[in-house]
């Protein structure tokens, strides 16, 4: 009859053990080394992008564009990538708050930027995929423009409007976020944190924060109050300009 030593069971379960207790190895991304940088120009009527940063075999710039027209670009946002291989998925969010004949419109651009990453070159591409009207919010030059996402959702409001809308990044179905505190303030911020919770502000016909509302990630009314609350995150700080709190 074959018989397992104790010793070999022992470093078995060693095995296993250091096996259980191995941190998960993440892959980098293709374009981890690369950046996009941004340019609006004077006038607010287009977006041009560049590509750059460095690779195994080369380092520099390597591609560019540019998108539009808009009537007025208000807000830009990128959405979060997908690799599959050696390319890289992303959205690239543009909200023109100038359009129609009276510059008030409002207009969601959602554009797929597509990276295919080599050793020594990034071939870029940049497609409209995606135009989305926003009737019920008000734009204009002189509009205070708040965006925040979430990794199900794109919400964006005005200070000439009293509610926000909640894009579903999915199929883009829109729903009205409307101020559950006062019951008539305008938009004056919107900010997120790293969990995906939104903090929406309420403000009076003179452009100040004076309630709030906060959606969980699967955007839904968590709470709302009286007051100018906001939410922070890991990557960009909120600016208290931003926040037209009371003075």
């Amino acid at each position: 009859m074959f018989k397992v030593s104790q010793q070999c069971v022992l470093a078995a379960l060693i095995f296993l053990f250091a096996l259980s207790t191995v941190a998960p190895l993440h892959a980098i991304a293709p374009d981890a080394t690369l950046y996009t940088n941004y340019v609006v120009p004077a006038g607010l009527e287009g977006v041009t992008w560049f590509v750059c940063g460095s690779l195994p075999g080369s380092n520099g710039c390597y591609a560019s564009g540019h998108l539009g027209p808009f009537g007025y670009v208000g807000a830009l946002m990128e959405g979060n990538p997908s690799t599959n291989g050696d390319t890289v998925t992303r959205a690239i969010y543009v909200l023109d708050v100038g359009a129609g004949s009276e510059g008030t419109g409002v207009i969601l651009y959602v554009y797929k930027k597509t990276d295919t990453v080599t050793s020594s070159s990034d071939a870029v591409s940049v497609t409209l995929t995606k135009t989305v009207d926003l009737p019920a919010i008000t734009g204009g030059s002189v509009a205070l423009i708040s965006m925040a996402a979430n990794d199900k959702f794109l919400f964006i409001g005005t200070n000439q409007s009293q509610l926000a809308i909640q894009v579903q990044k999915s199929n883009f179905e829109l729903t009205d976020v409307v101020d559950q505190s006062s019951g008539g303030g305008v938009v004056t911020a919107i900010t997120a944190d790293k969990y995906g919770y939104i903090t929406l502000n309420w403000g009076d016909s003179a452009g100040e924060s004076n309630a709030f509302t906060v959606l969980n990630p699967n955007g839904e009314a968590q709470e709302y109050g009286g007051g100018p609350e906001f939410m922070l995150n890991t990557t960009q700080a909120v600016t208290t300009s931003s926040l037209h709190i009371p003075n």
